[in-house]
C-alpha cells in the first residue's frame, strides 16, 4: 500500500507531467507583473517545479488572479524537478532564502519539510473549509494543517473497456466476489480479463497500493496502528492487497505477456479491447486517449473493489500542495494568504482549467470539470462527489519499504505466495521504519 520513494517518483512522473507531483528548485522568474508592483500593492512570488504543465499552470493561475484582484500582485518563479530540486527547496527553507510561497508534494514527502519549523499553518483559515478532507490529512502534521491543493487528484483502480463491458452485458463490479465473475465471463469470451505489465514493475503494485480505501474501511485506523507498529501486511485486512494479485493469476486472468509487457502495450491491449480491464492509475488517461479516436469515451474507470459493496470507495493520490514557508511575514503574510483565500475556490480551479486540461478532479468544494473530459476522468469524479475517498497510505503514513514491486511482480507471477510477500514486505517496512527513528520499531 505505500510506495517507496524511488516507486513514487516513478508512479508519479506522469503525474508530474499534469501538474500534480510537485518537487525540487532552481531558479528563473516568469510573469507579467514587476517585481515591485503598483502604488500601494503588494508583490509576492510563489516558487514551481520547471515543468512545461506545471508552468503553464502557474502563469494561469497568476494572470487570473492579477486580472481580477487589486493590492497584491503574483508573481511565478521557477526551480527544476527531481532529487536536485527536492534538496533545493529544503535548502531554501533551511537557509531562510524560499518564495513567498511554494508548490510541493503533499504527504510523507511535506513530512519531511519538518511543517512544525518551516510552514505556516493554515488550520484557523476561513479558506480551508472548502479543501477536501483527504487532501487535509495529506498536508497534516501534528494538529495543523499546512497546505492547499494545486492541480488534480488521481485515482488508483480498475480502467476498464466499455464496448467490452457492454458486449457481455457486464455491470461495474463493487465487490471483488463480482470482479471475479466477470473475469470468468470476459475469459470465457476470448478476451483476457486482466491487463498486467510487470515489465514495468511499478505497475505490479496496484492492486496491493489501490486496496487501502477498502483496509480503512474495514479498520479506520489502521494506518495509526501501521505506523507504530502495531499492524501488519501479513494479517487482515491488509493481506488481501497481495491476494488480489494472487486471485487474478491462479485463476489464470492475465495477459499471456504479463512478465515482459509494459504500461504503453497495457494501455494499447485496453484501448484495442484484447483486454479488458487495467489495474493502474489515472495519470494515464492522457497516454491512452492518444491511442484511438474514440479511447476518450471508450475507457472506463472503478475504484478497486472490496468485499462489501456498502463500503465501496476510491483509493486517491493527492495533488502537490501551495505552502507558505514561516520566513512570509507581515504585509507579505496577508498578501499569500488573501491569494490563498482566492486560490481555494472555484476560481482558482478554473484558472488551472483554462491553462492546462485537467486529468482528474479538484479537491476543493464547488469546483466543476468540463464535460469534454474522458470518461475515465468524469468516473473517478462521481467517488468524490460522494465523499467515497480515502488519500493512498503514503499520504497518511511516513513508511515507504523500498522493494513492494519487486514483492508484487514476484507474487503476481506466482513466484511467491500472498502470505509470503506479504512477510517479506513487513521486513521491508521495519528497515526503513527504524532508519526513520519511528517509535515502537
Amino acid at each position: 500500500m505505500t510506495l517507496n520513494r524511488r516507486s513514487h517518483l516513478a508512479l508519479m512522473a506522469g503525474i508530474a507531467a499534469g501538474a500534480l507531483a510537485l518537487s525540487a528548485c532552481s531558479a528563473g522568474s516568469l510573469g507579467s507583473s514587476s517585481s515591485s508592483g503598483s502604488a500601494g500593492s503588494v508583490t509576492i512570488t510563489m516558487l514551481v517545479d520547471n515543468g512545461d504543465a506545471t508552468v503553464k499552470t502557474a502563469n494561469g493561475i497568476a494572470e487570473a488572479y492579477n486580472a481580477t484582484n487589486s493590492g497584491v500582485t503574483l508573481k511565478i518563479e521557477t526551480r527544476a524537478q527531481g532529487t536536485d530540486g527536492d534538496n533545493a527547496v529544503k535548502t531554501k527553507l533551511a537557509t531562510g532564502d524560499m518564495s513567498d510561497l511554494f508548490a510541493y508534494n503533499s504527504g510523507s514527502l511535506m513530512q519531511a519539510l519538518d511543517p512544525g519549523k518551516n510552514l505556516v499553518p493554515l488550520t484557523s483559515e476561513p479558506y480551508m473549509g472548502n479543501v477536501s478532507a483527504s487532501f487535509k490529512t495529506a498536508v497534516t502534521s501534528g494538529s495543523e494543517q499546512y497546505g492547499v491543493p494545486l492541480g488534480q487528484a488521481t485515482g488508483g483502480g480498475i480502467l476498464y473497456n466499455k464496448k467490452v463491458f457492454a458486449q457481455l452485458g457486464l455491470s461495474v463490479p463493487k465487490t471483488w466476489a463480482d470482479f471475479m465473475a466477470n473475469n470468468a465471463k470476459i475469459k470465457a469470451a476470448g478476451i483476457d480479463p486482466v491487463i498486467q505489465t510487470y515489465g514495468d514493475t511499478w505497475t505490479s503494485q496496484l492492486f496491493v497500493l489501490a486496496d487501502y480505501y477498502n483496509v480503512q474501511a474495514s479498520q479506520s485506523d489502521w494506518a495509526t496502528q501501521y505506523t507504530a507498529n502495531k499492524a501488519k501486511y501479513v494479517d487482515q485486512p491488509a493481506i488481501k492487497g497481495f491476494q488480489r494479485l494472487e486471485d487474478v493469476f491462479k485463476a489464470g486472468y492475465l495477459n499471456k505477456d504479463f512478465a515482459s509487457a509494459k504500461n504503453a502495450q497495457g494501455l494499447q491491449a485496453l484501448v484495442k479491447g484484447t483486454g479488458a480491464q487495467y489495474p493502474m492509475l489515472t495519470f494515464t488517461v492522457s497516454a491512452y486517449v492518444s491511442m484511438s479516436a474514440t479511447a476518450k469515451d471508450d475507457i472506463g474507470f472503478f475504484a478497486q473493489p472490496g468485499d462489501d459493496a456498502s463500503k465501496n470507495g476510491l483509493t486517491a493520490w493527492t495533488p502537490g500542495g501551495i505552502y507558505i514557508p514561516t520566513t512570509t511575514k507581515g504585509a507579505k503574510l496577508d498578501a499569500a494568504k488573501k491569494f490563498l483565500a482566492w486560490f481555494a475556490t472555484p476560481a482558482g480551479c478554473d484558472a488551472q482549467t483554462k491553462a492546462v486540461t485537467p486529468t482528474g478532479p479538484y479537491m476543493i468544494k464547488g469546483c466543476t470539470l468540463p464535460s469534454s473530459l474522458p470518461v475515465a476522468v468524469t468516473d473517478m469524479q462521481k467517488y468524490f462527489d460522494a465523499g467515497n475517498v480515502a488519500p493512498a497510505l503514503e499520504f497518511v503514513s511516513a513508511i515507504k519499504g523500498p522493494n513492494l514491486e519487486k514483492i508484487t511482480v514476484e507474487v503476481g507471477s506466482g513466484i511467491t505466495s500472498a502470505a509470503d510477500g506479504a512477510k517479506r514486505y513487513d521486513e521491508d517496512v521495519k528497515k526503513q521504519a527504524q532508519q526513520l527513528g519511528l517509535p515502537g520499531w
